[in-house]
């Protein structure tokens, strides 16, 4: 999966190429001591930075689009435990109400069945 963050994340971006941080996975790997330094070394944002970290998770641990990732963490599920844990059908409404907010009719919200392969696939991850 290519790597490319988020508009809003530009400042947190040139943080972490300047660390050599350029893959999800590196970003995923990162531990939050690494985190708060690259904060008060490159002037990034720390929320942002954990925020990106999340995300990278689900993106790597679970296989998941970046986009795909972000609805999520919008959503609240902040990992694959919470993801694993989740209700599908509430989930379902819940993704699909905020995609539709976050990007109108442009992009199609996950249907019920692609958001019960995120749990499931959640589930096998913990075991």
């Amino acid at each position: 999966m290519a790597w490319s963050l988020p508009a809003h994340a530009r400042r947190e971006q040139r943080a972490l190429l300047a660390a050599g941080i350029d893959s999800w996975r590196a970003l995923a790997d990162l531990s939050e001591a690494q985190l708060t330094q690259l904060a008060l070394e490159q002037g990034a944002s720390a929320v942002t930075l954990r925020r990106l970290r999340g995300q990278a998770q689900l993106v790597v641990d679970l296989q998941l689009e970046p986009a795909q990732a972000a609805l999520l963490l919008h959503a609240g599920i902040a990992d694959a435990r919470g993801l694993a844990q989740a209700d599908p059908q509430q989930l379902w409404v819940q993704t699909g109400r905020l995609q539709r907010r976050l990007t109108g009719e442009a992009v199609t919200p996950p249907d019920l069945a692609t958001v019960r392969r995120w749990i499931e696939r959640a589930r096998r991850a913990r075991n």
